[in-house]
């Protein structure tokens, strides 16, 4: 029996978007029904206006999804060496070319490989909004995995740029969580990468006030956040 669930918003889009938040799927891979669609009229204008909609996972989908979900990564020491090896290889050529004074660690910790680089002329690797930092650590990533067929995950930061930027995140979901709370206006955040938006998503998920989900596709991806 394919799984189903029932999902309620004040639009059929935010219901839909809900129900697959809390799927973690994609829209091509259910089957929508909408259920009820409980309009204003005269009689019920102060009453929210409400909208059930059904998700059923598609079979081949929910197929999918469980071996995706069973499926554990398995790094091997070996593996986390030679990824561990490869990236000093290519960072201590790199970060030359950029500044003589730029450091690296690189550290081991519950089978991910941590890198961190410092010094004054790192900043410069850092680009708007962390985007040359996101890209730097996709390839360091591919460099940790090259030519095997293990999953080693790499996490990169520059200085202290991720808790300062989680930080700011974070102060701005509150800001916004008043907001939303005192007008009951919506607000959507600017595009920003799933980290970031993970960020915002966990600081608000247990408000009393406001709810939280994702629209838009790529790097157009963004946040919204409304009354409950």
């Amino acid at each position: 029996m394919p799984k189903s669930i029932i999902s309620e918003g004040k639009t059929s889009t935010e219901a839909i978007e809900k129900g697959l938040k809390e799927l973690k799927v994609s829209r091509n891979q259910v089957d929508i029904k909408i259920l009820e669609e409980k309009k204003k009229s005269f009689f019920n204008i102060l009453e929210p206006h409400v909208v059930k909609v059904e998700l059923t996972l598609k079979e081949n989908e929910e197929k999918h999804v469980t071996v995706k979900k069973e499926k554990k990564e398995n790094v091997s020491k070996e593996d986390l060496d030679k990824a561990k090896t490869e990236i000093d290889t290519f960072l201590s050529v790199f970060l030359k070319k950029i500044a003589e004074t730029i450091k690296y660690e690189i550290s081991e910790e519950d089978s991910v490989l941590h890198v961190l680089i410092t010094g004054e002329e790192s900043t410069r690797l850092i680009g708007y909004r962390g985007e040359s930092l996101n890209s730097m650590q996709t390839i360091l990533t591919s460099i940790a995995n090259k030519g095997r067929n293990s999953n080693v995950k790499v996490i990169l930061d520059i200085g202290d740029y991720k808790n300062a930027r989680k930080k700011t995140l974070e102060d701005l979901a509150l800001k916004i969580e008043k907001t939303v709370t005192k007008t009951g206006k919506s607000v959507t955040l600017e595009p920003m990468t799933a980290y970031e938006r993970k960020i915002i998503h966990t600081k608000l998920q247990d408000s009393k006030t406001v709810t939280t989900h994702s629209i838009g596709e790529n790097d157009n991806r963004r946040v919204v956040i409304s009354r409950k």
